[in-house]
């Protein structure tokens, strides 16, 4: 399945079952008036409103390259996942403010009983299989934007997690667990806000991509028999996919031909990461003087592809 296909797909998966976790856990709090199952039923309702912006966001990133946008429009991505993030630490200070108020004013004293226990281990297994799913999903087409829901889908097994303890501890006589477990609920909303933040934030800027990936460029540069070293190697984040530029060292006595050969070699190799968006490859001929020591190309190309140094090195 080509990667429109599959991200939409995921897209409305992700919103149909959020709707659905919505509507039962909206049901037993009507019913029983539990905060800690009410806290879930915020969170899924956010959940809710977050996937329409993902389906939304990968409907624009999935459109194809146009004129004003020959690179495609995968960059959105990062700008999607960052209102998931608003809405996911509303979604958290609300949680949280609902339930301080409530411990405080000593108004809580409801059981969910066996409807909030069964809603409740119902959505944390649902949740478990929207995270292996998106998880899967996202790294395989390169999507942070699903990386991103994924996250929080992980962390809703938590919450939902600490919502059954509550509901368990106010079904026994200790109905002070049902908001304190909502204030742990809370504080896991919020975590994830954060963790999607930071993510995102570094594709906006434009960081350096791991480690790993950026051994693996330099040794897929030095990978080409006439290529006699690298320097000058930088990679960054441009949205979701990485940029990258560095100088190669050839013998200068050769044809242009020849040359832009080695070039494209060098460039078809790295461009072949899936990671990897756009390659500028900028070649040294020896008799030019331009050869130069590089100690972080000569490091990265001692890592291994384990993300281990070279015995020795």
């Amino acid at each position: 399945m080509d990667r429109q296909s599959a991200v939409r797909r995921v897209g409305f998966v992700i919103l149909a079952v959020n709707l659905a976790l919505v509507a039962a856990k909206a049901g037993v709090w009507y019913a029983t008036g539990s905060l800690a199952v009410g806290s879930e039923a915020v969170n899924s309702l956010a959940d809710s409103v977050y996937s329409l912006f993902v389906l939304a966001g990968l409907y624009l990133t999935t459109r194809p390259p146009d004129f004003e946008h020959p690179h495609g429009h995968e960059r959105i991505e990062p700008f999607v996942s960052l209102v998931i993030a608003v809405g996911v630490i509303g979604a958290g200070f609300a949680i949280l403010y609902q339930s301080v108020t409530t411990v405080l004013s000593g108004s809580y004293g409801v059981s969910a009983g066996t409807a909030g226990i069964a809603v409740l281990a119902g959505s944390a297994a649902a949740k478990y299989a929207l995270y292996r799913y998106c998880l899967r999903v996202g790294d395989e087409h390169n999507s942070p934007a699903l990386v991103a829901t994924a996250k929080d889908n992980r962390n809703d097994i938590l919450t939902a997690g600490a919502a059954l303890i509550g509901v368990l501890g106010a079904s026994v006589g200790v109905p002070v667990l049902d908001p304190l477990a909502a204030g742990v609920v809370s504080f896991g909303v919020l975590y994830t806000g954060y963790e999607i933040t930071r993510d995102n934030l570094n594709y906006l800027i434009g960081t350096a991509p791991p480690e790993e990936l950026r051994a693996e460029i330099v040794r897929r540069a030095l990978a080409h028999p006439d290529v006699r070293g690298a320097h000058d190697v930088i990679a960054h984040y441009v949205g979701p996919e990485v940029d990258v530029s560095l100088h190669i060292e050839v013998e200068g006595d050769m044809t242009l031909r020849q040359a832009h050969d080695i070039e494209t070699g060098v460039v078809e190799s790295i461009r072949a990461m899936p990671e990897v968006d756009d390659v500028f490859v900028h070649i040294d001929p020896k008799e030019l003087d331009e050869w130069k020591e590089d100690p972080e190309t000569d490091r990265l190309a001692g890592i291994r592809p384990d993300g281990e140094g070279e015995e020795g090195s």
